[in-house]
């Protein structure tokens, strides 16, 4: 059974997934591993609380 009340009109996955990890990539990319461990566990936390 197919739900569409949840589908986002002009989604594309493979975009959003790209814009995501560039994202990632630039905020860590100048990071040491504690900064990592840090940044890694806050937006853990963010995603979990919505």
């Amino acid at each position: 059974m197919k739900n569409k009340e949840k589908i986002i009109k002009d989604f594309k996955a493979v975009k959003f997934m790209r814009e995501v990890r560039d994202k990632i990539s630039n905020d860590i990319k100048d990071m040491n591993f504690e900064q990592l461990k840090k940044y890694f566990e806050e937006r853990k936390l963010k995603l979990t609380e919505k």
